[in-house]
């Protein structure tokens, strides 16, 4: 039977952080389904550590030129989206969003005829491949009577998002902005219902597995009975095991052979390795050892990796001509491991195109 080490391993191999099996960002968020982005800097690194020679602004380049698209899908946060896939993932998903969100949408007073309204003033707005902030789209709103401070403007583009009115657009300096969707991304042959969940299901379990039915429905914000029908749809692409009372599927391969020497990463927050799985517990467990439980919000910030497990976390500071790397470890290290966690941090001053001073938090 597979120990949590063993999953963690093949975890690593299958998301292509062991293994660099891709070439090109808008491949991997492809394979990957998405990439949460909620945190844009994180997204890129997430991004960048999974394939060779990537750069920050390489990524950037990227997006600006809309090869990747940042969008809300699948739950209430922004995902990083290829092009060909966007259409059939929000027809998928959205409307498990838009549940989510109806409470809100209540609180907010966001009726359907005011959404209405938001959508035709999107569209008058951006038509001819324009893209605008949300400062500037909030002043077209209010010029039209349209009430849009705050948090309610946020559920206005959101809910636009996801109803595949627009999607994001080059950014201005540091300002995301916003265009039509379909003026951005050219028109591709749609799935259908069931196609579309045979094909998020099967790229869910291929680089994330072994995951359970509970990490699967946790991850795409799908309910439980197309969480099933979807594994059900493609379980003979996969093998399960039970382990610890679970069902893990997972591609059926020879467990790819172990570095001969420690492997260090930083994750950025919210990376794929961990917020796609509802138990974290396989990645965890000298985080357990000292007293860090799968729930803690510190699982989801920036994390250090040694073989598979949390280690510890860190943070980035970024000066003129440099990037200070700050350690806050969970547990003492051996001499190899800090000298890889030392070459992961040096991995990540080269995708900044910076230099790196790391300093440990006492």
């Amino acid at each position: 039977m597979m120990t949590n080490f063993d999953i963690a391993h093949l975890r690593l191999h299958n998301q292509g952080l062991s293994e660099l099996r891709f070439e090109d960002p808008v491949d991997i968020v492809s394979e990957l389904d998405a990439v949460e982005a909620q945190d844009y800097a994180g997204a890129k690194w997430a991004l960048g550590q999974r394939i060779p020679n990537a750069t920050d602004a390489s990524i950037d380049q990227l997006f600006n030129q809309g090869k990747i698209l940042r969008t809300h899908v699948m739950r209430p946060t922004w995902h990083f989206v290829a092009p060909a896939d966007i259409r059939w993932m929000l027809e998928l998903t959205a409307p498990r969003v838009h549940a989510v969100n109806a409470f809100m949408y209540r609180q907010l007073e966001l009726e359907k005829a005011i959404i209405k309204k938001s959508y035709a003033v999107l569209e008058k707005a951006l038509q001819g491949n324009q893209h605008l902030t949300r400062a500037e789209l909030a002043s077209i709103f209010d010029k039209a009577g349209i009430a849009a401070e705050g948090i309610r403007m946020g559920y206005f583009m959101m809910s636009a998002e996801l109803d595949g009115v627009i999607c994001s657009g080059p950014r201005k300096g540091k300002q995301f902005t916003y265009t039509l969707l379909e003026e951005r991304v050219p028109q591709v042959k749609m799935l259908k219902r069931d196609e579309a969940l045979a094909e998020l299901t099967r790229r869910y379990f291929a680089t994330r597995g072994p995951a359970t039915l509970q990490d699967f429905t946790w991850w795409s914000g799908l309910t439980m009975v197309d969480a099933k029908k979807g594994i059900e749809m493609v379980q003979s692409q996969f093998v399960s095991e039970e382990i610890n009372s679970h069902t893990y599927w997972y591609v059926e391969s020879e467990l790819p052979e172990r570095e001969k020497g420690p492997t260090a990463y930083l994750l950025p927050n919210y990376d794929e390795y961990f917020i796609g799985f509802k138990d974290r517990s396989a990645i965890g467990e000298v985080a357990e050892r000292a007293g860090i439980k799968g729930d803690d919000p510190a699982l989801i910030a920036h994390i250090i990796l040694v073989d598979g497990q949390i280690v510890g976390g860190w943070r980035r500071t970024l000066k003129k001509n440099a990037v200070l790397i700050e350690l806050n470890l969970i547990t003492s290290l051996k001499k190899a491991e800090n000298r890889s966690v030392a070459e992961a941090a040096n991995r990540y001053g080269k995708f900044l195109g910076m230099q790196v001073d790391v300093a440990e938090v006492d």
